[in-house]
């Protein structure tokens, strides 16, 4: 795969960059100035925008500087925020009026609030602007899953190595497709692996316990910052961040009460739980906040690339009913809502990009069970029946049926959440429900979590598994293998788009060219 010559950031590790890159595991050390140990991250990167986010050791003065040139010989300086204990020293600034389609560095700085001419050490990172011009390509990557079952940061194997690998491809940015932390998955110092040694984890206070009061929903997010991997990562690639369960608590929906019997838990409102795990979500990703008058809070959003890419971030979580059997007739609720179905609607009509990405942070066709209150229920949208529309699949049946007869072209879906990498093709001529026109569904992930076999096909939609790679038994570890991200490469000159099915040291797996300018394909 040829690779798009980038001056200036690869030679970032070297020079700026290597503030951050060089941090080992946050010192906690208190001097006379403020520090940022905790790296830097950019996020929703858009034409001439950014969101650039910090964290602090204390009360501090955010300030970013930008400039063409990792030297900084000219520099615009924005102020940001005054950041301190109630977003637990965390703070984003947004950059604005940035060149479309250019290299931009910048580097972070946090002043005393009180004698702003003590400041931090600068923590540097770059990024670049999405470009006006089609012929400039678009390239990212996704996965999903992060430090779950039990598996986090271990030395020993080398951390979140799977970071690096994405890094070396150069991406444009980095869709995070959930499961971005487990807030319900405690850390423990060791696990024995099935050949009888141990896999050894870093642990804190915070992830000791499922996470129940905000301080520990925030230290589950920072748990992975302690990762020199994933800050490195972070400095250099923005990201698009959506949500799914283990933000939360393991297959939650809105209105859930945790029974009594499952003792982890003191606080048995699962909205109470999701209210602070939103609350932490926001402070630790540098997220678009949707428009005046929007749903406060909301992570559904379209992310625009340029003329290429439209990215529809959903979420399948928030606005779902209760987990059931799936086999209602009338379900207009569904797993996204009213609401966010017509916003979803509306917005892959208005979209003049050729590529529509819909990020979901579940798959389609992937049956997905929840067994934690004790019986069977649907967990995504597939309820395992092969026939007509029921349940959740009612919604996506109208999403469907929507895109077919606006003829709206060049969707592909993209998600996580299943713990293996599969491609599957869904076609009516297969489908007991045939009203849409064919398309792609790729799943990756995870980051570095348990690995799971691949999960059984619902035939509603037509789904054939194309290819597929995933172990036989449940929850292998990361040193086990089986750990996936994916990679998406649009071609400015032919506007296809590539994707390529990759392991953890970027071995490409499998791949599928999709030609632009089709309904369905």
């Amino acid at each position: 795969m040829a690779i798009r010559p980038l001056p200036g950031r690869r030679s970032l590790l070297k020079g700026s960059l290597a503030v951050s890159a060089g941090l080992a595991l946050p010192a906690f050390t208190r001097s006379g100035r403020p520090a940022a140990e905790w790296g830097v991250q950019t996020g929703d990167v858009t034409r001439d925008s950014a969101l650039v986010w910090v964290r602090s050791d204390r009360p501090a003065r955010m300030i970013v500087e930008t400039s063409a040139t990792e030297s900084f010989r000219d520099v615009r300086r924005m102020r940001g925020p005054l950041i301190g204990p109630g977003t637990d020293f965390t703070g984003t600034t947004r950059l604005r009026g940035l060149p479309p389609g250019e290299q931009i560095h910048y580097r972070v700085l946090l002043a005393d609030p009180d004698d702003p001419r003590r400041t931090s050490a600068p923590v540097a990172g770059a990024f670049r602007t999405v470009p006006d011009r089609r012929r400039d390509g678009v390239r990212f990557v996704w996965s999903g899953d992060l430090a779950g079952q039990g598996w986090g940061i271990n030395p020993e194997f080398g951390g979140y190595r799977i970071f690096d690998a994405m890094a070396r491809l150069d991406p444009d940015f980095f869709l995070f497709s959930g499961d971005t932390v487990y807030a319900d998955g405690p850390i423990a110092a060791s696990a024995e692996l099935p050949d009888g040694s141990l896999w050894r984890n870093i642990t804190t206070e915070e992830k000791s316990k499922v996470a129940e009061s905000l301080t520990e929903f925030r230290g589950t997010f920072r748990y992975n910052l302690l990762d020199e991997h994933l800050r490195r990562f972070n400095a250099r690639v923005p990201s698009i961040v959506q949500w799914d369960d283990h933000e939360v608590r393991n297959n939650w929906y809105p209105g859930q009460r945790i029974a009594d019997t499952d003792t982890r838990y003191t606080e048995k409102s699962v909205d109470v739980l999701a209210a602070r795990a939103r609350r932490a979500f926001g402070e630790y990703f540098p997220m678009s906040t949707p428009r005046p008058g929007a749903r406060e809070g909301r992570v559904h959003r379209v992310v625009r690339q340029g003329p290429l890419l439209d990215v529809f971030v959903l979420d399948m979580r928030t606005y779902r009913n209760a987990n059931s059997p799936g086999d209602q007739t009338v379900d207009p609720q569904g797993i996204l809502g009213r609401e966010q179905l017509d916003w979803l609607k509306r917005e892959l009509a208005r979209s003049r990009a050729v590529w529509k990405v819909i990020a979901a942070d579940m798959p389609i066709g992937l049956v997905v069970a929840d067994t934690t209150e004790g019986r069977p229920h649907v967990e995504a949208v597939a309820q395992g029946d092969p026939g007509a529309p029921l349940g959740r699949e009612l919604q996506i049946a109208e999403l469907l049926r929507f895109i077919k007869h606006r003829r709206i072209t060049g969707t592909v879906w993209l998600t996580a959440d299943v713990h293996h990498t599969s491609a599957q093709h869904y076609q009516p001529a297969r489908a007991a429900f045939g009203d849409f026109e064919p398309f792609w569904e790729f799943v990756s992930g995870p980051l570095n979590a348990g690995a799971f076999p691949a999960t059984e096909l619902d035939a509603t939609f037509g789904p054939e598994r194309v290819w597929v790679k995933a172990p036989t038994t449940a929850n292998v570890s990361p040193a086990g293998g089986y750990q996936f991200f994916g990679e998406v490469d649009i071609d400015g000159g032919s506007g296809e788009l590539t994707v390529r099915l990759r392991e953890m040291d970027g071995t490409v797996l499998f791949r599928k060219t999709l030609q632009p300018g089709l309904v369905g394909q």
